[in-house]
Protein backbone atom coordinates (compact mmCIF):
# COMPACT_ATOMS: atom_id res chain seq x y z
CA UNK A 1 0.00 0.00 0.00
CA UNK A 2 1.25 3.29 -0.67
CA UNK A 3 0.34 6.53 1.11
CA UNK A 4 0.58 10.01 0.81
CA UNK A 5 0.27 13.08 3.32
CA UNK A 6 -1.58 15.61 1.26
CA UNK A 7 -2.45 19.43 2.03
CA UNK A 8 -4.11 21.99 -0.13
CA UNK A 9 -3.14 23.45 -3.32
CA UNK A 10 -2.45 27.21 -2.15
CA UNK A 11 -1.78 26.23 1.15
CA UNK A 12 2.24 26.93 2.90
CA UNK A 13 4.23 24.56 4.25
CA UNK A 14 3.57 25.38 7.61
CA UNK A 15 -0.14 25.19 7.72
CA UNK A 16 -0.05 21.63 8.89
CA UNK A 17 -3.49 21.70 10.14
CA UNK A 18 -4.97 21.15 6.80
CA UNK A 19 -2.59 18.40 5.91
CA UNK A 20 -4.81 14.92 5.57
CA UNK A 21 -3.72 11.29 3.93
CA UNK A 22 -4.66 9.26 1.33
CA UNK A 23 -3.99 6.14 -0.30
CA UNK A 24 -2.44 6.66 -3.58
CA UNK A 25 -4.92 4.16 -6.22
CA UNK A 26 -3.31 1.93 -8.69
CA UNK A 27 -4.29 4.73 -11.34
CA UNK A 28 -2.11 7.23 -9.64
CA UNK A 29 -5.19 9.05 -8.36
CA UNK A 30 -5.46 10.08 -4.32
CA UNK A 31 -8.07 8.50 -2.36
CA UNK A 32 -8.25 10.57 1.22
CA UNK A 33 -8.88 8.79 3.76
CA UNK A 34 -12.09 11.12 4.52
CA UNK A 35 -13.57 10.16 1.44
CA UNK A 36 -13.45 6.36 1.80
CA UNK A 37 -14.75 6.86 5.84
CA UNK A 38 -17.76 8.35 4.60
CA UNK A 39 -17.83 5.54 1.35
CA UNK A 40 -17.58 2.61 3.71
CA UNK A 41 -19.12 3.95 7.44
CA UNK A 42 -19.17 0.95 9.07
CA UNK A 43 -16.04 -0.11 8.71
CA UNK A 44 -14.15 3.41 9.27
CA UNK A 45 -15.01 6.59 11.38
CA UNK A 46 -15.00 9.74 9.97
CA UNK A 47 -12.71 11.22 12.51
CA UNK A 48 -10.27 9.37 10.33
CA UNK A 49 -10.13 12.53 8.55
CA UNK A 50 -8.49 14.58 11.12
CA UNK A 51 -5.98 11.86 11.79
CA UNK A 52 -1.96 12.15 10.65
CA UNK A 53 -0.34 9.20 9.51
CA UNK A 54 1.63 8.89 12.45
CA UNK A 55 -1.53 8.66 14.53
CA UNK A 56 -3.01 6.45 12.06
CA UNK A 57 0.47 3.88 12.57
CA UNK A 58 -0.12 4.07 16.21
CA UNK A 59 -3.62 2.96 15.85
CA UNK A 60 -3.24 0.20 13.23
CA UNK A 61 0.81 -0.56 12.08
CA UNK A 62 -0.65 -2.97 9.52
CA UNK A 63 -3.16 -0.87 8.24
CA UNK A 64 -5.78 -4.02 8.54
CA UNK A 65 -8.68 -2.07 8.99
CA UNK A 66 -7.94 0.24 6.09
CA UNK A 67 -7.05 -2.39 4.06
CA UNK A 68 -10.04 -3.95 4.71
CA UNK A 69 -12.57 -1.05 3.78
CA UNK A 70 -10.24 -0.61 0.44
CA UNK A 71 -11.07 -4.19 -0.13
CA UNK A 72 -14.65 -4.28 0.50
CA UNK A 73 -15.08 -1.42 -1.75
CA UNK A 74 -16.32 -1.83 -5.45
CA UNK A 75 -12.74 -0.16 -7.32
CA UNK A 76 -15.06 1.90 -9.32
CA UNK A 77 -16.19 3.92 -6.26
CA UNK A 78 -12.79 4.01 -5.13
CA UNK A 79 -11.74 6.39 -8.45
CA UNK A 80 -14.99 8.05 -7.90
CA UNK A 81 -13.88 10.13 -4.69
CA UNK A 82 -10.61 9.87 -5.42
CA UNK A 83 -9.03 13.34 -6.94
CA UNK A 84 -6.80 14.27 -8.97
CA UNK A 85 -2.68 14.77 -7.71
CA UNK A 86 -2.76 18.21 -9.42
CA UNK A 87 -5.19 19.57 -7.07
CA UNK A 88 -3.04 19.25 -3.99
CA UNK A 89 0.80 19.35 -3.03
CA UNK A 90 2.10 17.17 -1.05
CA UNK A 91 3.16 17.10 2.77
CA UNK A 92 5.71 14.99 4.31
CA UNK A 93 4.63 11.70 4.55
CA UNK A 94 5.17 12.33 8.63
CA UNK A 95 5.04 16.20 8.94
CA UNK A 96 6.36 16.03 12.66
CA UNK A 97 8.27 12.91 13.64
CA UNK A 98 8.71 12.55 17.27
CA UNK A 99 12.27 11.42 16.49
CA UNK A 100 14.82 11.48 13.90
CA UNK A 101 17.50 9.32 14.22
CA UNK A 102 20.32 9.79 11.49
CA UNK A 103 22.93 6.44 11.03
CA UNK A 104 26.21 7.44 9.61
CA UNK A 105 28.94 5.38 7.99
CA UNK A 106 26.97 2.65 6.83
CA UNK A 107 27.98 2.03 3.32
CA UNK A 108 31.33 0.00 2.75
CA UNK A 109 31.88 2.55 -0.31
CA UNK A 110 31.03 5.78 1.51
CA UNK A 111 33.00 4.70 4.11
CA UNK A 112 36.32 3.50 1.91
CA UNK A 113 35.73 7.27 0.18
CA UNK A 114 36.50 8.98 3.61
CA UNK A 115 39.81 6.67 3.73
CA UNK A 116 37.95 5.23 7.03
CA UNK A 117 37.69 1.74 8.37
CA UNK A 118 34.70 -0.38 8.69
CA UNK A 119 33.08 0.98 12.28
CA UNK A 120 31.83 -2.07 14.96
CA UNK A 121 28.96 0.09 15.34
CA UNK A 122 26.93 1.92 13.33
CA UNK A 123 27.36 6.45 14.31
CA UNK A 124 23.83 7.49 15.30
CA UNK A 125 23.00 11.16 15.43
CA UNK A 126 20.13 13.05 15.61
CA UNK A 127 17.49 15.54 13.60
CA UNK A 128 14.96 17.34 14.43
CA UNK A 129 11.59 18.11 12.87
CA UNK A 130 11.99 21.42 12.03
CA UNK A 131 14.47 20.26 9.34
CA UNK A 132 11.33 18.36 7.45
CA UNK A 133 10.39 19.30 4.64
CA UNK A 134 8.33 17.99 1.50
CA UNK A 135 8.66 16.75 -2.13
CA UNK A 136 9.03 19.92 -4.09
CA UNK A 137 9.54 22.02 -1.13
CA UNK A 138 12.67 24.26 -1.17
CA UNK A 139 16.32 23.40 0.74
CA UNK A 140 17.24 26.53 2.34
CA UNK A 141 20.50 27.23 2.04
CA UNK A 142 22.64 29.41 4.83
CA UNK A 143 24.09 31.93 3.68
CA UNK A 144 26.98 30.84 6.45
CA UNK A 145 27.78 27.58 4.66
CA UNK A 146 29.60 27.01 1.59
CA UNK A 147 29.70 23.12 1.25
CA UNK A 148 25.79 22.08 1.66
CA UNK A 149 25.83 18.78 0.43
CA UNK A 150 23.25 15.85 -0.19
CA UNK A 151 22.59 12.40 1.23
CA UNK A 152 20.56 10.35 -0.62
CA UNK A 153 18.66 7.33 1.64
CA UNK A 154 16.03 4.91 2.86
CA UNK A 155 14.24 6.37 5.76
CA UNK A 156 12.16 3.79 8.06
CA UNK A 157 9.00 5.08 9.63
CA UNK A 158 8.38 2.84 13.41
CA UNK A 159 5.06 1.54 13.93
CA UNK A 160 5.30 0.12 16.99
CA UNK A 161 6.84 1.43 20.60
CA UNK A 162 9.91 -0.57 20.26
CA UNK A 163 12.36 -0.83 23.70
CA UNK A 164 15.39 -3.20 24.00
CA UNK A 165 13.87 -5.61 21.18
CA UNK A 166 16.06 -8.27 19.21
CA UNK A 167 17.29 -7.75 15.81
CA UNK A 168 15.31 -11.30 14.65
CA UNK A 169 12.14 -9.33 15.97
CA UNK A 170 12.76 -5.82 14.79
CA UNK A 171 11.30 -6.17 11.73
CA UNK A 172 7.76 -6.42 13.57
CA UNK A 173 8.45 -2.36 14.48
CA UNK A 174 8.42 -1.45 10.97
CA UNK A 175 5.66 -0.03 9.48
CA UNK A 176 6.85 1.11 6.32
CA UNK A 177 9.15 2.83 4.31
CA UNK A 178 10.51 6.80 2.52
CA UNK A 179 12.97 8.38 0.72
CA UNK A 180 14.97 10.54 2.46
CA UNK A 181 18.19 13.44 1.71
CA UNK A 182 20.18 13.96 5.01
CA UNK A 183 21.29 17.44 3.79
CA UNK A 184 24.23 18.63 6.05
CA UNK A 185 26.77 21.79 5.85
CA UNK A 186 30.30 19.76 5.46
CA UNK A 187 32.14 22.95 6.96
CA UNK A 188 29.90 23.16 9.68
CA UNK A 189 30.24 19.53 10.31
CA UNK A 190 34.09 20.10 10.44
CA UNK A 191 34.47 17.92 7.50
CA UNK A 192 38.45 17.95 6.84
CA UNK A 193 37.81 18.06 2.93
CA UNK A 194 35.09 20.87 3.05
CA UNK A 195 37.02 23.47 4.86
CA UNK A 196 39.51 26.16 3.45
CA UNK A 197 42.29 27.14 4.61
CA UNK A 198 42.20 28.93 7.97
CA UNK A 199 38.85 26.97 9.01
CA UNK A 200 38.39 25.24 11.95
CA UNK A 201 34.60 24.24 11.52
CA UNK A 202 32.41 23.83 14.99
CA UNK A 203 31.97 19.87 14.70
CA UNK A 204 28.68 20.47 15.17
CA UNK A 205 26.70 17.63 13.46
CA UNK A 206 23.29 19.27 14.89
CA UNK A 207 23.55 22.35 13.34
CA UNK A 208 25.09 21.12 10.18
CA UNK A 209 22.28 18.64 9.67
CA UNK A 210 19.06 19.73 11.62
CA UNK A 211 18.71 23.55 10.45
CA UNK A 212 15.55 24.40 8.78
CA UNK A 213 14.55 22.12 5.47
CA UNK A 214 17.26 19.68 6.11
CA UNK A 215 15.38 17.03 5.74
CA UNK A 216 13.39 16.22 2.84
CA UNK A 217 11.23 13.05 2.87
CA UNK A 218 8.89 11.64 0.33
CA UNK A 219 6.82 11.42 -1.82
CA UNK A 220 5.05 8.81 -0.74
CA UNK A 221 4.89 5.80 2.57
CA UNK A 222 5.17 2.36 1.26
CA UNK A 223 3.63 -0.10 3.63
CA UNK A 224 6.47 -3.01 5.16
CA UNK A 225 4.52 -5.74 3.47
CA UNK A 226 5.87 -4.28 0.44
CA UNK A 227 9.34 -3.69 1.10
CA UNK A 228 10.40 -6.00 3.50
CA UNK A 229 13.32 -5.96 5.10
CA UNK A 230 14.22 -2.49 2.96
CA UNK A 231 17.49 -4.55 1.25
CA UNK A 232 17.87 -4.45 -2.79
CA UNK A 233 16.59 -0.96 -3.30
CA UNK A 234 18.68 1.07 -5.09
CA UNK A 235 19.31 4.55 -3.73
CA UNK A 236 20.35 7.37 -6.15
CA UNK A 237 20.51 11.03 -6.50
CA UNK A 238 21.02 13.43 -9.20
CA UNK A 239 22.08 17.21 -9.04
CA UNK A 240 20.90 19.87 -11.53
CA UNK A 241 23.41 22.98 -11.60
CA UNK A 242 22.25 26.29 -11.83
CA UNK A 243 25.61 27.08 -13.48
CA UNK A 244 28.67 26.06 -14.26
CA UNK A 245 29.34 23.05 -17.40
CA UNK A 246 26.72 21.14 -16.73
CA UNK A 247 24.26 23.59 -16.21
CA UNK A 248 20.75 22.39 -16.68
CA UNK A 249 21.50 18.99 -16.89
CA UNK A 250 20.74 16.11 -14.36
CA UNK A 251 24.40 15.04 -13.27
CA UNK A 252 24.88 11.87 -11.42
CA UNK A 253 26.33 11.89 -7.56
CA UNK A 254 25.26 8.42 -5.91
CA UNK A 255 24.23 5.31 -7.26
CA UNK A 256 24.27 2.18 -4.58
CA UNK A 257 22.19 -0.15 -3.14
CA UNK A 258 20.85 -0.82 0.31
CA UNK A 259 21.57 -4.36 -0.21
CA UNK A 260 25.39 -3.24 0.74
CA UNK A 261 24.05 -1.73 4.37
CA UNK A 262 26.41 -2.59 7.36
CA UNK A 263 23.63 -2.42 9.29
CA UNK A 264 20.56 -3.35 8.09
CA UNK A 265 16.82 -2.37 9.22
CA UNK A 266 16.53 -5.05 11.67
CA UNK A 267 20.09 -4.51 13.36
CA UNK A 268 19.69 -0.89 13.18
CA UNK A 269 16.34 -0.82 15.13
CA UNK A 270 17.66 -3.38 17.36
CA UNK A 271 20.86 -0.94 18.24
CA UNK A 272 18.94 2.16 18.55
CA UNK A 273 16.13 0.78 21.32
CA UNK A 274 18.28 -0.69 23.59
CA UNK A 275 18.82 2.76 24.77
CA UNK A 276 16.47 4.81 22.89
CA UNK A 277 13.04 3.92 22.94
CA UNK A 278 11.17 3.74 19.42
CA UNK A 279 7.45 5.20 18.98
CA UNK A 280 5.08 5.33 16.32
CA UNK A 281 5.76 7.64 13.43
CA UNK A 282 9.74 8.14 15.06
CA UNK A 283 11.79 8.04 11.59
CA UNK A 284 15.18 6.45 10.95
CA UNK A 285 17.42 7.48 8.22
CA UNK A 286 20.01 4.21 7.54
CA UNK A 287 22.93 6.01 5.83
CA UNK A 288 24.13 7.23 1.92
CA UNK A 289 26.20 5.41 0.01
CA UNK A 290 29.49 6.76 -1.88
CA UNK A 291 29.05 9.49 -4.62
CA UNK A 292 28.31 12.78 -2.00
CA UNK A 293 29.67 16.29 -3.01
CA UNK A 294 32.24 16.71 -0.03
CA UNK A 295 34.35 13.79 -1.61
CA UNK A 296 34.18 14.09 -5.07
CA UNK A 297 37.57 15.36 -7.22
CA UNK A 298 36.27 18.45 -7.86
CA UNK A 299 33.93 18.76 -5.18
CA UNK A 300 30.29 19.33 -6.02
CA UNK A 301 28.33 21.10 -3.09
CA UNK A 302 24.65 22.63 -3.77
CA UNK A 303 24.30 26.59 -4.40
CA UNK A 304 21.06 28.58 -4.99
CA UNK A 305 19.33 27.43 -8.37
CA UNK A 306 20.19 23.65 -8.23
CA UNK A 307 17.69 21.17 -8.00
CA UNK A 308 18.16 17.75 -6.51
CA UNK A 309 16.63 14.58 -6.95
CA UNK A 310 16.47 11.46 -4.40
CA UNK A 311 15.37 8.14 -5.33
CA UNK A 312 14.40 4.50 -4.13
CA UNK A 313 13.83 2.25 -5.68
CA UNK A 314 10.35 1.05 -5.43
CA UNK A 315 9.13 4.07 -3.41
CA UNK A 316 9.93 7.47 -5.62
CA UNK A 317 11.58 10.38 -6.37
CA UNK A 318 11.80 13.54 -4.11
CA UNK A 319 12.57 16.51 -5.43
CA UNK A 320 14.05 19.44 -3.69
CA UNK A 321 14.71 22.96 -5.60
CA UNK A 322 17.66 24.66 -3.79
CA UNK A 323 17.04 28.57 -2.72
CA UNK A 324 19.34 31.19 -0.75
CA UNK A 325 17.98 32.36 3.02
CA UNK A 326 15.69 34.40 1.97
CA UNK A 327 14.11 31.95 -0.11
CA UNK A 328 14.55 32.76 -3.71
CA UNK A 329 16.60 31.57 -6.67
CA UNK A 330 17.98 32.80 -9.41
CA UNK A 331 15.75 33.55 -12.41
CA UNK A 332 15.23 30.80 -15.04
CA UNK A 333 17.97 28.26 -12.62
CA UNK A 334 16.42 25.02 -12.53
CA UNK A 335 14.96 25.77 -8.78
CA UNK A 336 13.09 28.29 -10.15
CA UNK A 337 12.02 26.80 -13.23
CA UNK A 338 10.46 23.78 -11.06
CA UNK A 339 8.94 26.20 -8.22
CA UNK A 340 7.31 27.38 -10.87
CA UNK A 341 5.69 24.31 -12.31
CA UNK A 342 4.54 23.36 -9.15
CA UNK A 343 2.52 26.76 -8.23
CA UNK A 344 1.21 26.30 -11.80
CA UNK A 345 -0.23 22.70 -10.74
CA UNK A 346 2.02 20.13 -11.97
CA UNK A 347 0.83 16.54 -10.20
CA UNK A 348 2.92 15.26 -7.72
CA UNK A 349 5.40 12.15 -8.88
CA UNK A 350 4.62 9.58 -6.48
CA UNK A 351 4.39 6.48 -8.86
CA UNK A 352 7.40 4.13 -8.46
CA UNK A 353 10.35 5.19 -10.83
CA UNK A 354 11.62 2.15 -13.38
CA UNK A 355 14.82 2.47 -12.78
CA UNK A 356 17.03 0.76 -14.75
CA UNK A 357 19.97 -1.74 -13.92
CA UNK A 358 22.96 -0.96 -14.13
Amino acid sequence: MRLVTIRPADSAASDQGLSRVAAVLPSGRFLPLGALALLMPDMLAEEIEELDLATIVAMDPEFGVLRAAMAAAEAQALEEIAIDPATVRLAPPIPRPGKIVGVGYNYLDHIHEQGMERPVRPVIFSKFANAVVADGDPIRHPGMTHALDLEAELAVVIGRRASRVRAADALHYVAGYTAANDVTARDWQGQQKALRPGETGDGQWLRAKSSDTFLPLGPVFVTADELGDGRGLYVRSWRTAASGPNANQPFPMQNGNTKDLLFGVAELISIISQEVTLVPGDVVITGTPSGVGVFRDPQVFLEPGDLVSVEVERIGTLTSPVVDADGHAPADSPAARAMAMRDAGNAPTVAPPALPRP
